[in-house]
């Protein structure tokens, strides 16, 4: 029977790339490691569902993802002033939005996690058909085809999700956090 944890300091762990990259996947993962742990005290945060509800009203312009990562990231600190551990799956595509989102957080409980994982191999994943709807011209401003990613300049941990499990992927998490 794994232990109990039952005060926990609450962190935010930022997992940024490309859609197709496994922010979710490893969020999912890494939430049942945790909760195996004894961590009961964790929630992911995930940008599709955002998008669904408190984020509803915002579209893909520049400005409306700058906003959609504000109003996430305020969502994250709420949570994690309460001792969650937000596992926060964005894609966070341009370097003054993951400083801005960097920002609302000390250092100590802020962890950047970028996944590096190729374009082409996003796109060969692609769980939602955005890519192939972005090629053929049906979704503009796609990013990574047609609107820009910009890798974080400093993440904590840098993960390619072609060369790594999701499990080995968690294990590290899992060391960089604890």
């Amino acid at each position: 029977m794994p232990k109990r944890v039952t005060s926990l300091p609450g962190r935010v762990v930022w997992l940024t790339g490309l859609s197709g990259s496994g922010k979710s996947t490893l969020a999912a993962a890494l939430r049942e490691r945790l909760a195996a742990s004894g961590y009961n005290r964790v929630y992911h945060l995930d940008g599709d569902c955002l998008r669904d509800g408190l984020n509803a009203d915002l579209g893909f312009s520049a400005a409306d993802r700058t906003e959609n990562l504000r109003r996430s990231a305020h969502v994250a600190r709420l949570l994690m002033a309460e001792g969650y551990i937000v596992l926060a799956a964005f894609i966070t595509p341009l370097n003054s939005q993951q400083a801005l989102v960097r920002s609302l957080f000390p250092s100590d409980v802020y962890c950047e996690v970028y996944l590096s994982t190729p374009l082409i191999v996003c796109e060969t994943r692609d769980p939602k058909g955005l890519y192939r709807r972005s090629r053929s011209g049906d979704l503009p401003n796609m990013t990574g085809v047609d609107s820009d990613y910009e890798p974080p300049e400093q993440p904590e941990l840098t993960l390619n999700t072609e060369l790594i499990s999701i499990n080995a992927a968690v294990e590290r998490l899992m060391s960089a956090l604890f």
